[in-house]
């Protein structure tokens, strides 16, 4: 335990315990072969990662999967959106000839949703596109986005499954999932959309 994060393993595979990747305490570190992401964050006018940057960057860029719980403020948001980046840019098939998002993320209301989707926009890295689709506005816009084509895809887990369910939001590709506020999501009877996401997308997300 160092500066209040605790972090162990909560499922191994045949009870072999990988070693936890070691925290880094630079960007530099974490993006040394991506210049524009250090370009973006200069920008910003952030000096140094957060604590909970430097331990999850290097467990998320090495392709494990991670549960974090972090009060407000921690960085938690661009500590998942810097390796999602990563990730649309090696994809080695293009937008165009997918079908649906690389990326999805789920929240439990708009305003997060929002709140999300002005971050995936603020950092700019090599025309990633994003949309948001949740409950009570126009849907026609959403389904026109999606048709359009994106790379991230930031839902409701109402909305989400109202489009999964008409065909407009193509899950099968998705490789990158994040779910944000997930306790929040089953406190409020979301368990349902979020065991079919899980279940639709690839196997080797």
């Amino acid at each position: 335990m160092k500066n209040n994060i605790v972090m162990d393993r909560i499922m191994t595979k045949d009870d072999i315990v990988k070693p936890i990747p070691k925290p880094l305490l630079t960007f530099e570190q974490a993006f040394y072969n991506y210049p524009e992401i250090l370009v973006e964050l200069k920008k910003a006018k952030f000096e140094k990662p957060t604590h909970l940057q430097r331990q999850a960057w290097p467990i998320l860029l090495s392709g494990e999967d991670m549960i974090c719980i972090a009060q407000a403020g921690s960085g938690k948001t661009l500590a998942f959106l810097l390796p999602a980046f990563i990730h649309i840019d090696g994809q080695t098939i293009t937008k165009e000839e997918r079908r649906g998002p690389t990326i999805l993320i789920v929240a439990p209301t708009r305003e997060l949703v929002i709140q999300i989707n002005k971050e995936v926009i603020k950092y700019q890295y090599r025309g990633i596109t994003s949309c948001c689709v949740y409950g009570g506005v126009d849907r026609k816009k959403e389904v026109a986005a999606l048709q359009e084509g994106v790379d991230i895809v930031i839902a409701t887990p109402g909305r989400m499954n109202d489009l999964m369910n008409s065909g407009e939001l193509y899950i099968e590709n998705i490789t990158y999932l994040i779910l944000d506020e997930a306790d929040r999501m089953l406190d409020m009877g979301f368990e349902p959309q979020i065991r079919r996401v899980l279940y639709g997308i690839r196997p080797t997300r």
